[in-house]
Formats: structure tokens, sequence, C-alpha cells
């Protein structure tokens, strides 16, 4: 079996070339995915039926799953920065808001 090291999938280790992408692609976690492709997953601060709520739904979807009086207020790229952000302005995840 060949080992090699691919410049072009910077998250990987020394690897097997038989495992290598894309001939077994499922065996990469979606976050690996994710960042390969190029894809964000973004969490959102919301007020959502007057509760804030930390979502990855965009606005349409929170909109469609929450009824049309949702409220974005900031985005991050990590879940904790967003649960620190509605701590701070709003006294956590769960607290009463309104749009």
């Amino acid at each position: 079996m060949r080992w090699f090291i691919s410049a072009a999938f910077p998250y990987a280790r020394v690897t097997p070339s038989c495992l290598h992408f894309p001939r077994f692609p499922f065996l990469l976690s979606p976050s690996r995915w994710r960042r390969r492709a190029g894809w964000s997953l973004k969490n959102t601060v919301y007020c959502a039926d007057d509760r804030i709520e930390v979502s990855f739904w965009d606005l349409e979807q929170m909109k469609v799953r929450r009824g049309s009086d949702v409220c974005q207020f900031q985005s991050y790229t990590s879940y904790s920065s967003a649960l620190n952000f509605a701590q701070k302005n709003f006294g956590g995840e769960g607290a009463s808001c309104s749009c």
C-alpha cells in the first residue's frame, strides 16, 4: 500500500492512497467536507416566539419553522461565540425578547 501526504487536503495527515478522497468520501466528517467545499456553518442569535434562540438555520428557514415573528441579531462561526453574545446582551438563550 502506498502512503502519501496531499498538499491539496491540508486537514488530512499521512493517508493510505486507497483511502484518499474521492474514492471513499463517506470516511470524512461533515465539518471537513464543509471546510473543503468552502461552506461555513453560521450560528445565529434570533428572537423567535418571544425567546432568544441560537440556531444554524438561516432567517428564511427560521421564519418557516417559527412563524413570521422572527428577528435576527448576530451570526458567528462558533456556537460558543453566539451563546456568549446572547448571554451578554439578552441574559442567555431562552431569555425573553421582542421583535
